[in-house]
């Protein structure tokens, strides 16, 4: 049940080190994979949600990076028990995962994480590997258990932000691919806060992008920013992704008014986490392969996100808090699809 959550201490794990680690990752292919030895699933505390089954749908959630390195002698990659991670990806599940809450039960694994200002200084090829090593290792590894020892053959509805995208894509394009029996249950992918560019569904043509908001077995993708954001989005770095309106689950660049939306989880003037009806409007914008969002203040969301390290207009940390019931509606649209066929 979602729970209403102070935005103090977030944005320090939530942006600024998405901040630093989508700036130094390859955008159009998959991150190898390494063969390092994944952490056991079979122990409950590596799980941050097994819930309870009430719902015929699962929804698999990857938190965005939640954690730093505290001295320079530490290593790149945090243990599955870093006392950072515990508490800052508990705090990043309520603002985000909850809004799949309403669709179906929701499993989230904890999963070892790299230290993104490290893997700043690594050249390119092997920033690409520390990613695709051990927390796309231990991401794999987590749904893997879960397959085989809590899903019983329930369809699934994939979702991840920022670093969990990032290992969202490399599953998607791998265990996924080698295991077509269980993609068949997907009904949809969330990958949001991370390109899905036409080079990597090129590479992978057993996945498919939504076209609209019924289809299913798709990717759901988009980054947002607002109109003014005129200089270089870091998060994109001038790759270009294909995305979709959060709205009205259209590709075209037709404009989705506030009317349209359905409500947005922000925080208030004390940092708590309250439904806000009608606050964000969506454009596609084709070009720069993001999603303009021209209703929110953009000064006030520089204070909110002032520690971040996100250039002013570049709205990662709330891709889904604006978006929060829009995107609860369309997982359930979908869900019902996918029965439907």
């Amino acid at each position: 049940m979602k729970s209403i959550i102070s935005f103090n201490g977030l944005i320090f794990c939530i942006t600024f080190l998405s901040l630093v680690f989508l700036i130094s990752c390859k955008k159009d292919s998959p991150a190898p994979v390494d063969n390092t030895v994944a952490t056991d699933y079979s122990v409950a505390a590596h799980w941050l949600s097994i819930p309870p089954t009430l719902s015929p749908v699962d929804v698999f959630y990857y938190y965005p990076s939640s954690w730093k390195k505290l001295n320079a002698g530490d290593p790149i990659i945090c243990d599955i028990d870093n006392p950072m991670m515990l508490q800052i990806a508990p705090q990043q599940f309520e603002k985000q995962a909850t809004a799949f809450e309403p669709v179906g039960n929701v499993y989230a694994p904890f999963y070892r994480q790299d230290d993104a200002g490290s893997t700043l200084l690594l050249p390119s090829d092997e920033q690409a590997k520390v990613v695709g090593g051990i927390p796309t290792t231990d991401a794999t590894a987590a749904f893997d258990y879960y397959i085989k020892h809590f899903n019983n053959g329930r369809p699934f509805i994939l979702v991840g932000h920022s670093q969990g995208a990032i290992v969202l894509s490399n599953l998607l394009s791998g265990y996924l691919k080698q295991n077509p029996a269980v993609y068949q249950k997907m009904i949809a992918a969330y990958v949001i806060g991370w390109p899905i560019t036409a080079a990597y569904l090129a590479q992978n043509p057993h996945l498919k992008f939504a076209e609209g908001p019924d289809d299913v077995g798709v990717i759901i993708s988009y980054n947002t920013q607002s109109p003014d954001m005129s200089g270089i989005n870091p998060l994109l770095d001038g790759v270009i992704g294909i995305v979709i309106n959060p709205i009205t689950w259209t590709r075209d660049e037709t404009v989705a008014t506030t009317a349209q939306g359905l409500g947005s989880f922000m925080p208030d003037s004390k940092g708590v986490f309250t439904t806000v009806p009608q606050y964000a409007d969506a454009k596609v914008d084709i070009a720069k392969g993001v999603v303009v969002c021209s209703t929110a203040d953009e000064n006030e969301i520089a204070i909110l996100d002032s520690l971040s390290g996100w250039p002013k207009g570049v709205y990662h940390s709330f891709d889904i808090p604006f978006y929060y019931y829009n995107l609860q509606q369309n997982a359930a649209n979908r869900a019902s699809k996918f029965f439907s066929k």
